[in-house]
């Protein structure tokens, strides 16, 4: 893309952006909106009692977990597949509608009510997110090629916009699924992203030649720029036959396991069918992965020059401290729905349910009134050459007023009620919006501590929530249920840990890696967040069993105890870490 392009793309601006940064900034919005409404809703589905007025399926929790886990997983390895796709043959505006309509049908699927539609609807939101998700990110970085200045602005915005989205789907789709039924909050859900896909299609006339099918001879000469620059290093260190075995045998084995989880413990069908002592084979098959993989991993470290061995190293480090913090984190997508739905006292009347409509309706007019006013600020700016484009968002907008105005109205005209379990996942979204720019400023100040302490204070935030969940489950039994302060705290602390952890690894990746190299390290670090999903539901799906076992505190207590260690080890490897890093801070 030349400057002359980008020079006209800037000419219309909203908020000193682009006007197309804000047609991703909705686009993604709505695909979030989609994702996050479905998902907080599907553990609750699959375990609901399949007695009552807005029955669910009754499944155990393990088995819902062990369904989830391999969604969850599945879901940071297709974008890799996806990405390389759309550089190669389709470009990054076609991947991103191709994916917004696979997953579309997904959502459309997991409106039926039957088993094969949820599968297939789970299947579909996969394959589409591995089109969708690093594509909207490839066209946003191509868009600022030659104004890297306002780089950081523009992923502010966009990531307002995953969390905007995110907000607005669980609080909506949750309303709908628990008030009215379950068909109508994944209904929703779908509605929102055919919409947003649409919008983002009729704005093509503002993205120009950005995001279009790559032209084959421009390939072929990146590819050969590529190959010429990676000459050296690539003698140095070949991919060898040996390591092309281990790369093949560690994925099959990976995704049989991500498979064979939830259909031995659904459908009776095991792949692994043997056992090694104490150990199911599907456990001895993930070890027998694990170590072929070690020997992957060291052998090609061992083939670097010292200092791009000594900063892979670095990485590979914080990627192995990251499985732990999704491992608890994301148990706010399965254990924390349960123990929201089962053990908290959510009914409110009197003055207490004043209160919370007054406190939940200023949570949703004021940000749905703020993305509002975008969408003004960008109609404004845009209506002469997308007005087909602005017509779709002013639909969408309208369909969410109309929702959240009858949430409202009939929470304020009821006597007594409940909220539901999936307002408690707003949280997070909330407090992101809230504390980020204070602990952006942070790392801006003095205080900017070092990479390693970084992680270990997000570690330990992130248990002091669990902590506090143990304290306050402690004691109880079948039949009493706690305060919901409880479940508040924990999701601020998570939030405070997820802020200070998250976006430094993603940092870290980037300046540590070589660019030769960057695409294969991001891999492996999408990887971890993929293990860190599935050991979260998979453990998370043990919530009864631990619980009838021993105490629901004590199920709390693994979550707390676990990250605080890893939070303390990664903290003494600081001086380790900084010898590793070669001066990057």
């Amino acid at each position: 893309m030349n400057q002359n392009t980008t020079d006209q793309f800037f000419k219309s601006t909203v908020l000193g952006h682009p006007s197309g940064l804000f047609v991703l900034f909705f686009t993604e919005m709505w695909e979030r909106f989609s994702f996050y409404g479905m998902r907080v809703l599907l553990i609750n589905f699959l375990t609901m009692s399949i007695i009552g007025d807005n029955a669910g399926w009754g499944w155990s929790s393990e088995n819902a977990g062990a369904l989830y886990g391999t969604y969850a997983m599945l879901l940071y390895i297709t974008p890799i597949f996806g990405g390389i796709i759309a550089d190669k043959y389709i470009g990054y505006r076609w991947a991103v509608v191709i994916g917004a309509l696979i997953m579309t049908l997904g959502h459309a699927s997991m409106a039926i009510d039957s088993p094969t539609m949820l599968y297939v609807g789970l299947g579909l939101l996969v394959l589409g997110t591995g089109f969708f998700k690093p594509n909207m990110t490839s066209i946003l970085s191509e868009m600022y090629k030659d104004y890297p200045e306002k780089k950081d602005g523009a992923y502010t915005i966009f990531y307002m916009g995953v969390n905007a989205g995110a907000f607005f789907g669980m609080m909506l789709c949750g309303y709908l699924a628990e008030k009215v039924g379950w068909h109508w909050g994944f209904g929703l859900a779908g509605v929102f992203m055919l919409l947003g896909t649409l919008q983002f299609w009729l704005a093509k006339p503002l993205f120009g030649s950005i995001g279009e099918v790559p032209n084959r001879a421009e390939v072929k000469k990146a590819e050969e720029l590529a190959k010429q620059s990676n000459l050296d290093e690539d003698k140095r260190n070949p991919f060898t036959m040996v390591d092309k075995v281990l790369i093949v045998i560690t994925t099959v084995i990976g995704l049989l396991y991500a498979f064979n989880d939830p259909l031995s413990k659904i459908a009776s069908i095991n792949l692994f069918p043997f056992k090694l002592g104490a150990l199911d084979g599907q456990n001895v098959m993930i070890i027998v992965a694990l170590v072929f993989f070690l020997i992957l991993v060291v052998s090609r470290l061992m083939r670097y020059t010292t200092v791009i061995r000594h900063r892979m190293i670095a990485v590979i480090i914080f990627a192995f401290f990251t499985v732990f913090f999704w491992m608890s984190f994301e148990q706010g997508a399965s254990s924390l729905v349960i123990f929201a739905r089962d053990n908290v006292d959510r009914t409110l009347e009197g003055s207490a349910l004043t209160t919370f409509n007054i406190i939940n309706t200023l949570l949703t007019i004021i940000p749905l009134l703020i993305v509002s006013w975008v969408l003004i600020l960008l109609g404004k700016q845009s209506w002469k050459k997308i007005p087909g484009s602005n017509v779709v968002l002013a639909i969408c907008f309208i369909g969410v007023w109309s929702v959240a105005i009858w949430m409202l109205y009939k929470e304020f005209t009821a006597t007594s009620s409940e909220i539901t379990v999936s307002w408690f996942s707003i949280l997070n979204s909330f407090f992101i919006i809230a504390f980020a720019s204070t602990v952006s400023k942070l790392w801006d100040s003095k205080y900017n501590p070092s990479a390693a302490y970084k992680y270990g204070l997000g570690l330990i935030i992130m248990a002091i929530g669990f902590g506090l969940l143990a304290y306050g489950a402690y004691g109880i039994t079948e039949g009493i249920k706690v305060s919901m302060i409880w479940l508040v705290l924990a999701y601020l602390f998570h939030t405070l840990g997820e802020l200070f952890l998250s976006p430094v690894g993603l940092s870290y990746v980037s300046k540590l890696v070589p660019a030769r190299m960057i695409a294969f390290m991001f891999g492996m670090w999408y990887l971890a967040i993929a293990i860190g999903n599935k050991l979260a539901a998979v453990l998370g799906g043990q919530i009864d069993n631990i619980t009838s076992q021993y105490s629901l505190s004590t199920f709390f207590l693994i979550f707390a105890i676990v990250p605080i260690v890893a939070g303390v080890l990664v903290i003494a490897l600081n001086p380790l870490l900084k010898k590793l890093m070669h001066g990057v801070h």
